[in-house]
């Protein structure tokens, strides 16, 4: 199997997705200790908000999360275009293009995946933004939307975008149900149909293929490798960082990084960003999964819960919270 490459040669064999409310940049320093080589991305971010709003607090990020991607969401080629000027101004790796995201608020906004419906508007974003910077620009999508139910749709819309100059896709293996389902019901309601991403990949074998969608096992992800350029994996990495640590390891041939190991490279990114005036509840809400299905897990997110809010909390806290889950090991940070 084709290793993923070093971060100076940044691959798509393994990416970890974009969610909203969780891949913040304190989430993303986490992942990027648990799986150093992976392909982050940011939460998806307005392209409208970038140009009209406080654009460097939107865009964030610190240098240890590299190699990066920005998600953007919008369907205005001139906003997008501005955005992307602007990331790659601020060195990020990859601009991508939100045609996935089903819900209601981003659908009035008319983007996200009502846009898979339009692909000569895609087209026409993709392009724009293309010009406005030469970084890899991206396109993540469904494989449908609604009625939308069949490969020659997904067939078509690729088509159409990747004539625009696209070459890379992250295909959730999933349609969208704009009309009567959540955002959280359609992560998990429309079947799964890897067979129609894995027959985009035979019909377009010019394309980067990457499969999202679902992918909660090691042996899963290493089925997808077989057939397509990468797999990104999204709340199984955000609820077991651990694992997602071992599936950086399969793909290297690395040693997987424990929960102690995890915290241990965390906490001085912990006192570096309380320094900077953050909140220790928004670096430690991360962390919930750490230590999954060993015994204190439920005592360690409890006490998480229970010190972060506070005014006073400082990591000694976060370090007692620890032993819950590991009380014969020793942290360097401690």
């Amino acid at each position: 199997m084709e290793p993923i490459t070093s971060t100076a040669n940044p691959s798509w064999r393994l990416c970890v997705a974009p969610m909203m409310a969780c891949t913040d940049r304190h989430c993303r320093v986490l992942h990027r200790i648990a799986a150093p080589r992976a392909r982050l991305y940011t939460e998806m971010i307005p392209a409208a908000a970038v140009r009209h709003g406080d654009w460097q607090r939107l865009l964030r990020f610190s240098s240890a999360e590299h190699p990066l991607a920005v998600q953007f969401g919008g369907n205005d080629p001139a906003d997008l275009a501005h955005a992307a000027g602007l990331a790659e101004r601020l060195g990020f790796d990859e601009v991508n293009l939100n045609v996935g995201c089903p819900s209601p608020k981003v659908r009035e906004g008319a983007f996200g995946a009502c846009l898979m419906r339009t692909p000569e508007r895609v087209s026409e974003a993709t392009r724009a933004t293309q010009e406005a910077c030469s970084l890899p620009v991206t396109v993540k999508c469904r494989i449908g939307v609604d009625e939308h139910d069949d490969y020659g749709f997904l067939r078509d819309f690729v088509g159409r975008v990747a004539g625009a100059g696209v070459s890379t896709f992250i295909v959730h293996a999933r349609i969208a149900v704009l009309k009567g389902l959540s955002p959280a019901q359609n992560r998990e309601i429309p079947p799964l149909k890897f067979h129609r991403v894995q027959r985009l990949a035979r019909d377009f074998p010019d394309l980067r293929i990457v499969v999202n969608g679902g992918i909660s096992e090691v042996g899963q992800a290493l089925e997808c490798l077989a057939w397509a350029d990468g797999v990104m994996v999204g709340r199984a990495a955000y609820n077991r960082p651990e694992w997602l640590a071992a599936l950086h390891a399969r793909l290297t041939g690395g040693t997987a990084l424990g929960a102690a190991a995890i915290v241990d490279a965390y906490v001085p990114y912990v006192e570096s960003a309380l320094a900077d005036g953050a909140r220790l509840h928004d670096l430690t809400r991360h962390m919930m999964g750490l230590g999954s299905g060993r015994p204190g897990a439920r005592r360690f997110r409890r006490a998480l819960s229970t010190f972060a809010r506070r005014p006073d909390a400082r990591v000694g806290d976060l370090l007692e919270a620890f032993e819950q889950v590991a009380p014969n090991l020793t942290l360097r940070a401690a």
